[in-house]
Order: C-alpha cells, then sequence, then structure tokens
C-alpha cells in the first residue's frame, strides 16, 4: 500500500486533526525550524483543512498526517509545499512532534512513502527541504534518505545564541 508502513501510515488530514495541529503550530520550540513567527488560530487551521479538499495541482501544498499504525493517533505530518508542476520539483518537511517517538524510524518510514507518492503520483523529478546547521537529527534524516547537500545559506537563521547556516538538501527521484 502506497501509504502505509511497518510504523506508521500517511494520510489526509482531518477536521478532528485541527486540535493536534494547533498544538503542534501554536508551539514556539517548534517555529525556529517552521518559520512561523506568531501564533496560528484554530479558525486559520480549520481553514486550512477545509482547503485540503483541493488538490495539489491547485493548492500547491499538501499537508500529510503521520499516523502510528500501533496506537492510531496522530504523531505528526510531512509537507510537500512550493510544488511546482512545471519543473516537477516541492520542497519537503517532517514533523514528528513528540520527542519520544523522535529517533524511532517514524520520520524515515514517513519519508520513504512521500517519496514513492511524489514519483509514482505526482511523477516528480526531485525533491528539496532547508534544514538549519544545528538540527543534526534533520540532517542525519535527509541524508539518510539519499538526500545531498547542494548549497549553504550563511548566517541565515537568527538564534538565541546567534546565527546559523541552513543547508539547501535535494534528491533527483526520477
Amino acid at each position: 500500500m502506497l501509504f502505509e508502513g511497518q510504523l506508521c501510515r500517511l494520510r489526509a488530514v482531518e477536521k478532528g486533526d485541527v486540535d493536534a495541529m494547533y498544538r503542534w503550530e501554536n508551539d514556539t520550540r517548534m517555529w525556529r525550524v517552521s518559520a512561523s513567527t506568531a501564533p496560528c488560530s484554530r479558525g486559520a487551521l480549520e481553514d486550512l483543512v477545509e482547503s485540503m479538499r483541493y488538490d495539489i495541482y491547485a493548492a500547491r501544498q499538501l499537508r500529510l498526517i503521520i499516523e502510528s499504525k500501533e496506537s492510531g493517533q496522530a504523531i505528526g505530518a510531512v509537507d510537500l509545499y512550493d510544488f511546482d508542476p512545471q519543473n516537477l520539483n516541492a520542497g519537503i518537511g517532517i514533523l514528528i512532534y513528540d520527542k519520544a517517538l523522535r529517533g524511532q524510524g517514524f520520520a524515515s518510514e514517513a519519508l520513504r512513502m512521500v517519496e514513492r507518492y511524489a514519483l509514482s503520483v505526482l511523477h516528480l523529478h526531485q525533491l528539496w527541504c532547508c534544514v538549519g546547521a544545528g538540527n543534526e537529527a534533520s540532517e542525519a534524516l535527509f541524508r539518510g534518505a539519499g538526500f545531498e547537500p547542494v548549497g549553504i545559506k550563511r548566517s541565515w537563521r537568527r538564534t538565541e545564541v546567534g546565527y546559523e547556516d541552513e543547508i539547501m538538501f535535494q534528491k533527483i527521484i526520477d
């Protein structure tokens, strides 16, 4: 099955996910990696869920919920964004919210499933992502999945202790 692995499944966003997404989007610890700078309202998230009924060609983005097969709970999300149907590429971002669930293979399995979808359904040529140089877990995730670093934006992200670089990764998938 395209959206089911050993540990998790990917599924469409549902109205019942608004509470979890509200927690995720408003956790200021996550803002550093998501480029958020302000709280997100429930209404905005409800509108986002409603907009997810459009396909990626209309919305230019797609969010899928990562659901644990064991618990049936939403544990994170994977986003395809800045979808470019002419050049057949998209940015990708992954969140496993609960620290206790990180490092257990959920993100890598979700990434493999999204890659299969991107190749077999969307016929994408490549996926790309940008990772803060201090985010060792994300760097390891994308490097382990065959993404290659293709550039560094120097002093790109402001942190509590100064600026850090941002690394751009790409993977040709076709």
